[in-house]
């Protein structure tokens, strides 16, 4: 991880933290920066940021392609879980991202050719998806 993408991180964390640390009510200021909420009917969760948690992210996204059999997404989009399934972070609208199962076919240089994965046009994240994952499933845990 670079050192801007664990800087984003922290900033995005530090609400999360600063939030038991006081007493009051909650304020649009003191919103918390992400929100994790269960996908009705999946066993999938979505994230959703604020507009300066995205920013602070640097949240950037790309359109899955479609090319003859398959389906073309950045190899930047690309993630790997601690089983070796494949996945993509999807942004179906401003702000919300849902991870999304992705069979690979091939890898062709910073190109990654699907056999399933999202339909063609839709955007997936391609700076940003690590921190996703570290909201989605709690924050990051170092050995």
């Amino acid at each position: 991880m670079t050192r801007a993408k664990l800087a984003a991180l922290v900033l995005v964390a530090i609400p999360f933290v600063a939030a038991g640390c006081g007493g009051g009510g909650a304020t649009e200021e003191s919103a918390s920066p992400a929100v994790v909420e269960h996908v009705k009917g999946s066993t999938l969760e979505r994230v959703r940021l604020t507009a300066e948690a995205a920013k602070r992210i640097g949240i950037t996204t790309a359109s899955v392609r479609s090319a003859g059999s398959g389906l073309v997404i950045p190899y930047d989009a690309l993630l790997y879980d601690a089983n070796g399934k494949t996945w993509t972070y999807t942004n179906p609208a401003p702000l919300v991202f849902q991870r999304h199962n992705v069979t690979v076919m091939r890898i062709e240089g910073r190109s990654v050719l699907l056999r399933t994965g999202p339909a063609a046009g839709t955007r997936v994240v391609t700076e940003g998806a690590t921190e996703l994952w570290g909201v989605e499933y709690g924050g990051i845990k170092e050995d």
